[in-house]
């Protein structure tokens, strides 16, 4: 049986040397650039093979109903997913990338104009498509039942301004009463550690909890079951531990107030912490391959969501994490 104090006690125990022990114990290997460079280029060339079957197969269970009367769609749905995604990747404004289309129709025929690429991202034939290649490709990975790590990130609404330089700065502002500008969302994603391909994710103008929802929500939605998950001490409150089944192992660092007050799950998570401390850290620092999923995301991505509209923001969000799932494709 373990106590309040016992918690606490451990924490501090953490913070004055068992991290930093940890930490020299498990120094981190050096990354081999060639052998990555080299990798990295197999998975984009995958990628960009495998899209066109993958987009095909995503859009053929979708009836699209008759729109009505007024001018005819020139888009087909395969066309529209095409056109979305490709604009996440090359990262251009929609009125650039209209342009740029000018020069693929002559080889595409494809001619539409930078108000249609707007509203792709909202299009809900088109997101109902995103969601049947996000299933598709985890069922193409194998990913049934995951050990998993999940973390939140935030992108800039402008492209003059960097997500880490104003998200201080915002935050003194809200705790000083005023009405910041919304100039960035929080993004969460959740990973398979085995396959590095994402779960869900979710996005959010309000909050990273909000974002963290979306994302529980989307997991319903997708026939993969958690045998663990790794999660920021942001998370680390009973009622987010207790939310997980019987089934699922939960690995988080406590708040330093924090009591064993709250349900079955969270005493075991405690319990787990106090008593097997090592193991559980070995456990909980596997949350890095999120972190390095960030990374790797921003860096072929951008730090920069160009969508005003919340519906089109969650719907950039999703096609980042696709494109991240098609680039895991073909790692071993």
């Amino acid at each position: 049986m373990i106590r309040d104090e016992d918690v606490r006690s451990k924490l501090k125990e953490l913070d004055e040397h068992i991290r930093k022990e940890y930490i020299e114990a498990h120094p981190k290997k050096d990354r081999d650039w060639r052998t990555y460079e080299q990798r990295f280029s197999l998975r984009i060339k995958e990628a960009m093979k495998s899209l066109d079957p993958l987009i095909h197969e995503a859009v053929a269970t979708i009836r699209v109903g008759d729109p009505g009367p007024g001018r005819p769609d020139s888009l087909t749905l395969e066309q529209k997913v095409k056109l979305l995604l490709i604009k996440q990747l090359v990262g251009e404004s929609n009125r650039m990338y209209a342009n740029m289309l000018d020069v693929f129709s002559m080889v595409s025929g494809i001619d539409v104009s930078y108000k249609t690429i707007e509203r792709l991202y909202s299009d809900e034939p088109v997101m109902m498509a995103l969601h049947n290649l996000h299933v598709l490709l985890l069922k193409k990975k194998g990913v049934k039942a995951s050990d998993a790590s999940g973390d939140g990130t935030g992108y800039s609404l402008s492209i003059s301004k960097h997500y880490q330089s104003i998200a201080k700065e915002l935050k003194e502002k809200a705790k000083e009463g005023g009405n910041a500008r919304k100039a960035f969302v929080y993004a969460f994603r959740l990973m398979d550690m085995g396959s590095r391909m994402y779960l869900a994710f979710g996005s959010s103008t309000k909050s990273e909890k909000d974002a963290y929802d979306g994302a529980m929500e989307m997991l319903s939605d997708i026939d993969v079951s958690l045998k663990s998950i790794r999660l920021d001490r942001y998370y680390s409150n009973p009622s987010d531990v207790g939310s997980f089944g019987r089934d699922t192992s939960v690995f988080v660092i406590p708040k330093r107030n924090a009591t064993l007050n709250g349900p079955w799950k969270w005493k075991e998570a405690m319990k787990a912490f106090v008593t097997d401390t090592t193991r559980y850290l070995e456990e909980y620092y596997r949350r890095e391959n999120s972190e390095s999923g960030f990374a790797a995301d921003k860096k072929m991505l951008g730090w920069s969501i160009a969508q005003k509209r919340e519906d089109r923001i969650e719907c950039a969000n999703f096609s980042i994490g696709l494109w991240h799932n098609l680039f895991n494709l073909a790692t071993p």
